[in-house]
């Protein structure tokens, strides 16, 4: 139940981190202009960054237009978190908690600012931080912290604050995630041939390798997120692999591909089933990337068969598991203390990556030593 004082319970805003999207056609330029300019994101002096993230932007502005018109001119990303928090909300109040949830997103509206100010007129007692990306990198939930932490300073949002960095392998998650996959592959079986051969690919944004040899956790996590669900599934003779998608700029990525798997698959005469790890809502780079392009791709190439994994988005399991996340960030001991004075914790309580992963939020952090 949820702790209050003689005024009566005390208030939570949980805020949901996530990406964003476009609303318009008009917003998919100003939105890629947010993205390619985060110095997060483009790691150069704002000099040079901020050209160059425009220039970016304005190359890449045509096809993520087209691709966006095949989901209507717009991205659904944010009734798809908005419906994410009512969900939330609704299993957080069965549970005695009386919360609200607020969405912030990094690179389109309602921008964290937004979320700032309504979490301030709502007059929260506490606030907790919770990124919609189960995999802690720099480049999502270090950015989304980083604007966080400098918009409530401004605005003079003075409450205590818990962070929780990362759930990449958390039991609740991975339990809700692997009966999806599962379904899905029920579904898939029965749509081949009786002996065919399938592949569970887990396909996760990817990222520079640049920027994981600096330190960034993010495929270190997504590894333990594909092997929790795996775990969870409990089908030891499933072939599986991880790949990457998404990839924006010339520099080398991590790999494998997602592309060089699909070619794999169909050197070896396999069916794929692909599940989006390291995404919770479905988007352009489910809906159109893995939907429409890369099944394109795997018929061109002669995959047997290519199915997708649904993500998430409003899963009663998965709503009760970030549920769970909620209630034991609030009571957890263990953790650290950031920068700002508020209370960093894992989904397990302190740090889980190990040392090498510099770019871990508890790397530049004190340690709680008591509860928050």
């Amino acid at each position: 139940m949820n702790e209050g004082g003689p005024s009566g319970p005390r208030r939570l805003a949980v805020v949901l981190f996530n990406l964003g999207g476009p609303d318009s056609p008009a917003a998919v330029r100003p939105f890629l202009t947010n993205l390619f300019t985060d110095p997060a994101i483009l790691r150069f002096p704002a000099i040079l960054r901020i050209p160059l993230g425009r220039l970016v932007a304005a190359r890449r502005t045509k096809a993520a237009t087209e691709n966006y018109a095949i989901l209507g001119g717009k991205s659904p990303l944010r009734e798809l978190t908005e419906e994410q928090a009512r969900a939330l909300e609704g299993v957080l109040a069965e549970e005695g908690v009386e919360a609200r949830c607020f969405v912030a997103m990094r690179y389109w509206h309602p921008f964290t600012e937004e979320a700032v100010r309504q979490v301030k007129e709502w007059g929260a007692d506490e606030v907790l931080l919770l990124p919609l990306y189960p995999q802690f990198s720099t480049t999502t939930t270090g950015s989304s912290l980083t604007v966080w932490h400098a918009a409530a300073r401004k605005a003079g949002l003075s409450v205590p604050v818990t962070t929780l960095c990362c759930w990449h392998s958390d039991d609740g998650y991975a339990e809700a995630t692997a009966a999806i996959v599962r379904r899905a592959l029920e579904e898939a079986r029965a749509a081949l041939p009786a002996g065919a051969k399938l592949r569970l690919l887990f396909s996760a944004h990817g990222l520079p390798e640049t920027i994981v040899k600096q330190g960034d956790p993010y495929q270190w996590q997504v590894e333990r997120s594909a092997a929790a669900v795996l775990a969870a599934l409990d089908m030891p003779e499933l072939d599986n692999a991880i790949c990457y998608q998404s990839r924006v700029t010339p520099q080398k990525w991590l790999g494998p591909s997602t592309e060089e798997e699909i070619a794999r698959a169909a050197a070896d005469g396999t069916a794929i089933l692909v599940c989006p790890i390291a995404f919770v809502s479905e988007h352009s780079e489910t809906l159109v990337e893995l939907d429409v392009e890369y099944r394109e791709l795997a018929e061109h190439k002669g995959v047997p068969g290519y199915f997708r994994v649904p993500a998430q988005n409003s899963d009663p399991a998965f709503i009760r598991a970030v549920a769970a996340l909620v209630a034991r960030a609030r009571a957890e001991t263990r953790g650290s203390r950031d920068a700002a004075g508020g209370k960093l914790c894992s989904f397990a309580g302190g740090r889980q990556c190990p040392k090498a992963h510099t770019g871990c939020p508890h790397s530049a952090a004190q340690p709680l030593r008591s509860a928050a």
